[in-house]
Order: C-alpha cells, then structure tokens, then sequence
C-alpha cells in the first residue's frame, strides 16, 4: 500500500521484508477510493530497490487519455506487470463527493494494453517507438453467487488480453477448488488466489459486514474470539491458507493491510523461505 503522504520511505521499508521471498509486489492504486501516492511512482521507487512491482490501475479517476498516458510512462520506466481495475466506487471511499470518470472498465483498459502491445495507435497507425510489451491480469471474485456470470466476465476479461487472474480474499479452499477447475481451467488462464491476514474476530466481522463479496465462515471467526492471542491466530489462519491454495492455484496473492510486516512470518510458517527470482 503506497502512503498517505509524499514519504515512502515505510512502504519502502515493508517491501524490503519480502525482498527475495516474493516473485512481486502488488501496488494498490487508490484502493477503496482512498487517497494514496500513486501506484505508478511506487512502483518506479519499488524498481529502483530490485523489487518487481505489479502496477495497479483503475479507471475510476482518469479517462482514456490519462489511462494511456500512464501506461506508456508506466513501460518507459521499465514497468511490465499491469492489474487492470474498475476501481472501488468513490461512495465508499473518505472522499464521497469526487467526480468518477469511469471512460474506460477493467475490460476496456485490457483491450487498450493489448492494442499497445501489438504497437496501435489509439488514433491511427502504429506507435512511433514500436509495440509495448505488458503482461496484464484482472481481478476476479471465486465468491461470486453465479458462476454463469462469473465466466462470462472472465471470459470478456480474457478474450480482451487478461493473462492472469489475481482473485480477492477466498476463505474456503473449496470454493478456491472449484474457481480454479470449472472457470479458470476451461479459461487456460492462472490463478493468484487472494490469501487476506485476519488480525482479530471483530476484524473478521466488520470485513463480512462492509466488504462485497466477503464470506469468512463462523469457523474461523470463533478460532480468532477463542485465541488468547487474535494476531497470531489470524497468522496461523493466512499461513495455511497458502499452503493449502498452492496445492490448488498456481500462486497465492498476500494481502495484509497496514500489517505488511507479518507476511515474512506467514510465509515462514507456510514452509516458504525464498523463490526463484
């Protein structure tokens, strides 16, 4: 998450935790419709450390101009990897009455990556400098109460240029299990499943109350009320999650908001030390 400020000298901080440990780094772009310095300047300082970013971009706050602007600037500064977003509607956000822009979805922003990567111009022609050379993915939602639906998105999403799907929180390895064999297998389409760090029950259930699509069964909200110590449960929670998403999903993907610094810990107790950069 980059800061709240023009400092990123803590988010800096937490990245070089997992320096090593991660193939990349996710950088948010305004999540939650909240502001943030930007994901394409974090992900340029992220660089410059020898840590490989994943650049977050939502349409929510640019029309198709800024989109394509950032891109290029994005690919000039060495910046490969694109999450393609919607954004989180800014209602929800602490700024309630900013102007969306919305030109362009999460579909229409991965059209625009793939037609710069076979070197169109959005106008006419070809790009003077030649084709780009992105690596795109969305986001998707295992979640999901239809899964005719569910497939059709996905379906737009990977016929528009999406090469990999990044999920949000899954707490049921089942319902990772069969995302992963009835969608985005027939799709040939990898799957980071979203591994979310519960920091406490009343964390668990704020998230079930306010968050779309968030599911964390009784369960595992009873072992956080239980424990004598609610962090280190969440920990347990998230470290076999991943072992157990790995055995599913070609990748898990780590979200622990404003905890970044427990991730080393979760990966320790998931048996992972380090990767292959």
């Amino acid at each position: 998450m980059p800061p709240r400020g023009g400092n990123p000298a803590h988010s800096i901080k937490m990245a070089h935790l997992l320096k090593g440990r991660v193939h990349a780094i996710n950088v948010t772009d305004g999540s939650r419709a909240v502001m943030r310095m930007s994901s394409l300047a974090m992900c340029k300082l992220l660089l410059e450390q020898g840590i490989e970013p994943v650049l977050q971009m939502a349409c929510r706050d640019r029309n198709r101009i800024g989109l394509q602007a950032d891109l290029l600037g994005a690919h000039a500064l060495g910046i490969r990897n694109i999450l393609c977003l919607t954004g989180d509607p800014v209602r929800v956000g602490d700024q309630p009455d900013a102007k969306p822009v919305h030109e362009f979805d999460s579909v229409k922003l991965l059209r625009q990556v793939s037609s710069l990567n076979k070197g169109e111009d959005p106008i006419d022609g070809q790009l003077a400098d030649g084709s780009t050379t992105f690596f795109a993915g969305a986001a998707a939602d295992p979640n999901c109460k239809s899964n005719s639906g569910l497939m059709r998105r996905l379906e737009r999403k990977r016929e528009a240029g999406a090469r990999f799907l990044q999920t949000q929180m899954i707490m049921d390895p089942k319902i990772l299990e069969k995302f992963c064999r009835e969608i985005a297998a027939p799709l040939e389409i990898p799957v980071l499943a979203g591994v979310f760090l519960l920091k406490s029950a009343k964390n668990a259930e704020f998230i079930n109350r306010v968050v779309p699509g968030a599911c964390i069964p009784e369960n595992l909200v009873q072992r956080l009320y239980e424990s004598k110590d609610p962090s280190s449960e969440g920990i347990k929670i998230a470290s076999e999650q991943v072992k157990s998403y790995l055995d599913i999903s070609q990748g898990v993907h780590l979200m622990a908001i404003k905890a970044e610094q427990h991730i080393p810990n979760i990966l320790e107790q998931a048996g992972i030390n380090s990767v292959p950069q």
